[in-house]
């Protein structure tokens, strides 16, 4: 089982309501929450930790987790708001957000939120996002993560907010840290270029700094394709096509498509990734790279499932376009 902790919120989408007029449409949303649907819809077993509102947006939140059959077990509901991050369409697809975050649900997690024990099921940690740049969450996640090091993979996306950042030091310096403990970093070129400004920026190079031994480091890079970075070798994969509607979600459900293909392959532990050969690391690549260009092909955070995914794999535009 994938457990996937952090925000969980609502995205407020550009759209038009009934008459036409411009308006902001809920959607439910957050970088691990999307990762744990993303993951559930590939058909691996998945589940959510979380502190989530009792308001009806929490209980939108729920309600997706259910259709998608992510296991609630270690959520927590709480009388505080829902996060909320309004959405603003740029050029090409890609987005700025707007976050509201005061004294909401997912931000005030706690140490007494968190189970005690987790199921020996519990094969891999998958965490990051805005959760670790806002107080108390921060603390309470990196001291969840520090404690299951070594018994589980855990799997770090920082997917860097500046906007939520109030101290740029402090947060490079724990991300530096939560990346060197982790047994998997996804991470965008547009992270490693605010973490690591560089007067002669090269994205291996950064992405080296992350590397532990046996550790797995991948960088995405839109639509430049992704690479692969180990302590023995480096893999690039192109994208995939895609007729992009957004990017929201994208880099989430590639992180949940990473995960799931190691788990369908028997490759989601320790010591396995830390034998990962190279062809193994691009098979995962390219199934990442065509779940993300499906979920960009979508408006808002809607990955595929493996169904959609399969049926997709073997169209013939699929395979023209990949020749």
């Amino acid at each position: 089982m994938i457990l996937t902790c952090g925000e969980s919120l609502i995205d407020m989408l550009p759209g038009k309501d009934a008459d036409g007029n411009e308006a902001f449409l809920p959607r439910v949303g957050g970088s691990p929450f999307n990762t744990a649907i993303a993951a559930a819809r590939l058909g691996v077993p998945t589940a959510y930790l979380g502190r989530v509102s009792r308001d009806f947006f929490g209980d939108l939140i729920v309600e997706r987790l259910i259709e998608n059959g992510v296991d609630r077990r270690f959520i927590v509901r709480a009388d505080d708001p829902t996060t909320l991050a309004f959405v603003r369409r740029l050029a090409g697809g890609d987005a700025r957000y707007a976050f509201f975050t005061q004294n909401t649900a997912d931000r005030k997690i706690s140490r007494s939120d968190l189970p005690d024990n987790l199921p020996d099921d519990v094969r891999c940690i998958a965490y990051g996002s805005i959760s670790l740049a806002l107080e108390p969450g921060a603390s309470t996640i990196h001291d969840f993560v520090a404690r299951e090091r070594g018994r589980r993979v855990l799997s770090f996306d920082p997917n860097v907010r500046p906007s939520m950042i109030a101290d740029r030091d402090a947060y490079v310096s724990l991300v530096t840290e939560l990346a060197e403990t982790s047994t998997i970093v996804k991470v965008s070129d547009a992270d490693l270029e605010w973490l690591f400004p560089d007067a002669e920026f090269d994205l291996v190079t950064a992405a080296r700094r992350f590397l532990r031994p046996g550790s797995l480091v991948v960088v995405t890079r839109g639509a430049d394709g992704a690479i692969a970075v180990t302590d023995r070798y480096t893999v690039e994969q192109p994208a995939v096509a895609a007729d992009v509607v957004d990017t929201i979600g994208a880099g989430d459900s590639f992180h949940a498509a990473i995960l799931a293909w190691l788990e369908t392959h028997g490759r989601l532990a320790i010591d396995t990734i830390a034998a990962l050969s190279a062809d193994d690391a691009r098979s995962a690549l390219i199934f990442a790279a065509r779940v993300a260009a499906l979920t960009c092909s979508r408006a808002g955070a809607e990955p595929p499932t493996i169904a959609e995914y399969e049926r997709d794999a073997s169209s013939p535009r699929r395979r023209r376009n990949e020749r």
